[in-house]
């Protein structure tokens, strides 16, 4: 049986899955980065069936190896508090939010053992632009570590075109890492990665019916 028939997805809306999704974070952003204090803390239990935030767990026969949320009602007023530095001035940022469903995607871990098989980060990837698209928001946004040694950058950036937009030095996570502030426009991404047949783009992409892409066009 290959990984990929060993590889799977699902959306954590019960206590077993969230206590499993807990084992993820402890391994990666509790042990072995020291950026939080409190697994509970930082994925609440008060998350299971929100609306306002997904958290999407792998798993790879059977044991938990990767994680990542999207967060749908995101606190542009916390952010504001990061003291952004753009990368580009002419950008407007009130009216880019305005005008544009922007869905924060993040928290992304993956357990050391597994980190190399990209198959992880891939069916994580699917779960979340799959639900995401559904309910018709049309970017993502996400802050990466300048300096981490395993920070997700290159795969955002090279493979699924996710744009810099803005830096900043201070977040959430407890680390001296610069911010990486990385926008990615759904629509224009995935039609790219369809123009080009990447492999990426028929795995995240699997199974995905005309409804979606037809909110996809519109």
């Amino acid at each position: 049986m290959s990984m990929r028939d060993d590889l799977s997805v699902e959306k954590v809306d019960d206590e077993a899955a969230w206590r499993d999704s807990l084992t993820v974070l402890e391994s990666v952003y509790q042990g072995e980065k020291g950026w939080i204090q409190s697994t509970e803390d930082f994925f609440p239990a008060a998350d299971l069936g929100s609306e306002r935030v997904s958290w999407f767990l792998a798993r790879l026969s059977g044991e938990p190896v990767g994680l990542l949320r999207v967060l749908y009602e995101i606190p542009f007023a916390l952010y504001e508090e990061y003291q952004f530095e753009l990368v580009d001035s002419s950008i407007d940022v009130e009216a880019f939010v305005r005008d544009n469903r922007i869905a924060e995607i993040g928290r992304f871990a993956v357990v050391p053992e597994h980190r190399k098989k990209i198959l992880v980060a891939a069916i994580l990837m699917r779960a979340a632009a799959t639900e995401t698209v559904e309910r018709n928001f049309t970017h993502f946004i996400t802050d990466v570590f300048e300096g981490d040694p395993n920070s997700p950058f290159d795969f955002h950036r090279r493979i699924l075109g996710f744009q810099i937009v803005a830096t900043h030095d201070a977040g959430e996570l407890h680390t001296q890492f610069r911010r990486i502030t990385m926008l990615l426009d759904l629509r224009e991404a995935l039609l790219r990665l369809r123009s080009g047949n990447n492999w990426i783009f028929r795995y995240i992409t699997q199974g995905w019916s005309d409804k979606i892409w037809q909110q996809l066009s519109a």
